[in-house]
């Protein structure tokens, strides 16, 4: 006789699945809806936003350099961030090559790629500066930045020799313990000037000045003058106007506004370039629920009080920004998140234009993005460090419409 599905609801919400032939049990977990989650009483009201359409994804237009070793097509590995210059061409930061056991190894690489998708040459390979990289940025002069969580350093490469032109910040020597046993590691470092601690985005004002945000430990912007001598810096761990929690990506806007993707306090935080606050940003746009990538990126229900007494873990809230892309033909700001997964195309007042994508594991489905490149508005790169992958959507604004969202 076959077996017979019994479906019972718990309690707790949760689904179990039982046979009649054995105790075999198979657990549901529900995904929070929307409408739960508690967002502050100015962004209570959802911004209805129109859904931006994209070509097929090809997950076979990049064409990956073969392996020296294996004779055969490398991967690229857990992708951290990706970005883009003028000429088409595509930079993409990944941990692939793995150096060192699983304490204290060496993870960095950076892959350049044409217009096309076809290899170009890998920057920086072995460099002192790369540990566990973090973000990519190209300037205005086309050389590529790349700033290293692990190592604390940022490093600035020529983009046309792809040599090493500055460093700032200064990793842990060598022979010292660093991710374990080490009483002075950096974790309990007070902030330096011109040092970091896990350091994550770069930025540049209409002067040449360098930002960078610092990030996991320090939570603060670091200022320096275009020779890269240190300036000052603003910010602390906290949740209100002007302190963060995670400082995860920076970015410019045409005015001197300085973006900050203050991602554990679930908002967008803008300041001038004086470290002085103007705004905040979060974004309340209603999602479908959809099965989130790893179990801790489920949606919960937040207190509506996230301060410095009682600080809520507002990572997973959707709109949350864990990227940051400024594209300046358009003056927009792309925001990509966690969950629901999406790319967020929004003016700088925050209002929302339009976005596209959602959580999942099939090409076309970004969850998880780290990254962004945007040079062309039309054309958005997504990194994403928990599908290894970089994906390519050419979107299409002006055949945008708002559906049942």
């Amino acid at each position: 006789m076959k077996n017979k599905l019994l479906v019972a609801a718990l309690a707790t919400s949760a689904v179990v699945l039982m046979t009649t032939a054995g105790n075999a049990q198979l657990e549901i977990r529900p995904v929070v809806d929307y409408k739960d989650i508690h967002y502050p009483a100015a962004f209570s009201t959802p911004q209805i936003a129109p859904e931006i359409p994209f070509d097929k994804v090809d997950s076979h237009w990049w064409k990956l350099p073969p392996s020296a070793k294996y004779g055969q097509d490398i991967d690229f590995g857990e992708v951290s961030a990706v970005t883009d210059n003028d000429q088409g061409h595509v930079f993409v930061l990944n941990r692939n090559d793995v150096r060192g056991g699983v304490y204290g190894g060496n993870a960095t690489q950076v892959l350049e790629f044409d217009e096309k998708g076809n290899f170009v040459r890998e920057i920086g390979h072995n460099m002192y500066g790369f540990g566990y990289g973090h973000g990519i940025r190209v300037d205005k002069k086309g050389n590529v930045w790349v700033v290293d969580k692990g190592a604390d350093m940022v490093t600035e490469f020529n983009g046309v020799t792809g040599k090493q032109m500055l460093v700032l910040g200064r990793r842990a020597e060598a022979s010292s313990p660093y991710w374990k046993g080490d009483p002075d590691d950096r974790s309990k470092r007070p902030p330096e000037e011109g040092g970091f601690a896990a350091p994550t985005d770069v930025a540049w004002d209409s002067k040449g000045n360098i930002y960078i945000s610092d990030g996991y430990v320090h939570s603060r912007v670091a200022k320096f003058d275009p020779d890269g001598n240190w300036i000052g810096s603003w910010g602390k761990q906290g949740t209100q106007p002007g302190e963060f929690r995670i400082v995860h990506n920076v970015q410019i806007d045409k005015d001197d506004h300085v973006w900050v993707a203050d991602r554990s306090n679930g908002r967008i935080q803008v300041f001038d370039t004086d470290g002085n606050f103007i705004k905040e940003v979060i974004l309340n746009v209603p999602t479908k629920k959809y099965q989130p990538l790893m179990g801790h990126q489920y949606p919960i229900k937040y207190d509506v009080d996230n301060s410095n007494d009682k600080p809520q873990n507002l990572e997973p809230r959707p709109g949350t920004p864990d990227a940051l892309c400024y594209n300046a033909k358009e003056n927009v700001m792309f925001v990509g998140d966690i969950y629901p997964g999406r790319v967020y195309k929004i003016d700088l007042s925050g209002k929302v234009l339009g976005y596209f994508g959602h959580v999942g594991k099939a090409w076309g489905n970004p969850g998880s993005i780290h990254g962004l490149a945007c040079r062309n508005p039309n054309l958005i790169y997504t990194a994403e460090f928990v599908n290894d992958r970089v994906e390519r959507f050419v979107i299409h604004p002006e055949k945008a419409t708002v559906t049942g969202n």
